[in-house]
């Protein structure tokens, strides 16, 4: 897989074809020196395993709804054509900080999980940030204007934290075959391998043990 060095890029722009073209292969690469502290993205992490370790009845005081909120364990199938009864995973989505549906955002409690909002607002700020600038790299590699994909207005994210505990049963997956919505996806992950990339073209599926994609 290859290795995006954002910084690297920015010096270079006569190589930005080439460090773009993982696009038009596999369709990932690493994202490296994304500006995104360690530290930060440990911290989110950590929130994150603390929000998912509460209690199935806490976690549902923030139900899914106008598409941000508490999703739990096997109410989401991304292939329609399997049978059983959904993916084993539970997930947390948190849209747009800062526009006019910003209110629609759910958060837990400040007194179970004092500081779970600040680590995740600081977080996707980061995030966002990368992606704009990542975003306006792809432009560049295809002969645009750097802010092509902005001038309706700004890219606005959503950030979903996920949780898979683990699948017991092989015909269960924690997150079946898909393509993913919206134009692009950050992926970081906690070390636990279990990515997989359908190689259509070549009609191959990759195991990709990955410690992080986006790190």
């Amino acid at each position: 897989m290859s290795s995006m060095d954002k910084e690297w890029i920015l010096k270079d722009r006569d190589s930005l074809d080439y460090e773009i073209g993982a696009c038009k292969g596999t369709g990932f690469f690493y994202l490296i020196n994304h500006g995104i502290e360690i530290e930060l993205i440990q911290k989110a992490l950590e929130e994150s395993r603390n929000f998912f370790c509460l209690p199935l009845e806490e976690k549902m005081k923030l139900a899914w709804k106008e598409h941000r909120g508490y999703t739990p364990l096997c109410s989401e199938r991304l292939d329609a054509s399997l049978r059983y009864q959904g993916d084993l995973k539970e997930t947390i989505y948190i849209g747009p900080i800062e526009d006019d549906k910003s209110y629609l955002n759910q958060w837990p409690s400040r007194e179970i999980l004092p500081s779970w909002r600040f680590t995740m607002e600081l977080y996707y700020e980061k995030v966002r940030a990368a992606g704009r600038r990542l975003i306006s790299l792809i432009a560049l590699a295809l002969n645009l204007e750097e802010d092509f994909f902005e001038k309706d207005g700004p890219v606005d994210p959503f950030l979903r934290l996920l949780h898979y505990p683990g699948v017991l049963d092989e015909k269960v997956l924690g997150s079946s075959a898909h393509s993913d919505y919206g134009m692009m996806t950050l992926l970081v992950t906690d070390g636990v391998p279990g990515l997989q990339v359908c190689l259509i073209c070549r009609l191959a599926l990759i195991s990709l043990f990955v410690s992080v994609l986006f790190g």
